[in-house]
C-alpha cells in the first residue's frame, strides 16, 4: 500500500502576514489612548479636590464645627483643617487621615498618580483658604458669620486646565474645563 508523505502542520506566510497586520492596526488604535493617561490623571486630581471640598462641607455640618481647606500653591498641596478659633493653625488643627503623611489630611499633587497636576490661581475672598461654618456654608474667615462671596481655583496639567468654582452661600461646587495653557 502506498502511504502519502506526512504533511507538516503550520501557518502559511499569508496567514502570518494577516495576523501581523491585524495586530499592527490594533496597536495603532490603542497607542493614542495610552498617550492620554496624563489627562486622566489630572482629572483624578480635580475629582480629588472636589470630593475633599464636599467632604469638608459635610464634615462641618455633621460635627457642627468649622472646617477649612488650606491650599498651598508653592508646595502644590492642600490640607483639611478643623477651625478652632479665629485663625487657621495648620500645625495643630490638620484633620486626621490614616493614609496621609504623618497621618494628617494633606494631599500633595507631586505624586505621580496625579500626572503633573498643578494647583494655581486660588482665590476664596482674597485668600488661599476655603472655610465652612458649622452648617456647611462658606464664610470669609474662621469664626466669622459673614458669608463668603464664593471663589475658585485652577488645576493645570500638561494638556488641560480646569477651574473648580465654589458658590457663595450654598458652597455648591462646579467644574469647567478651560483652554489648555
Amino acid at each position: 500500500m502506498f502511504k502519502p508523505p506526512a504533511t507538516r502542520r503550520g501557518y502559511t506566510l499569508i496567514e502570518v502576514l494577516i495576523v501581523v497586520t491585524i495586530l499592527g492596526i490594533a496597536g495603532a488604535l490603542v497607542m493614542p489612548s495610552l498617550g492620554q493617561t496624563h489627562v486622566l490623571r489630572v482629572q483624578a486630581a480635580v475629582r480629588t479636590i472636589i470630593s475633599d471640598i464636599t467632604y469638608a462641607q459635610s464634615d462641618a455640618l455633621a460635627f457642627q464645627t468649622g472646617r477649612a481647606m488650606l491650599f498651598d500653591v508653592d508646595s502644590n498641596s492642600y490640607r483639611l483643617l478643623e477651625v478652632n478659633g479665629l485663625t487657621l493653625d495648620p500645625v495643630n488643627d490638620t484633620l486626621y487621615q490614616p493614609t496621609g503623611p504623618n497621618q494628617q489630611y494633606i494631599v500633595a499633587f507631586d505624586d505621580p498618580r496625579y500626572g503633573g497636576a498643578v494647583i494655581q490661581n486660588v482665590d476664596f475672598d482674597g485668600t488661599a483658604s476655603l472655610i465652612f461654618d458649622e452648617i456647611g456654608g462658606p464664610v470669609v474667615a474662621p469664626g466669622s458669620n459673614e458669608l463668603a462671596s464664593g471663589g475658585s481655583l485652577e488645576v493645570a496639567g500638561p494638556n488641560s486646565l480646569w477651574r473648580i468654582n465654589v458658590a457663595a452661600f450654598s458652597g455648591k461646587v462646579t467644574v469647567e474645563q478651560l483652554d489648555a495653557p
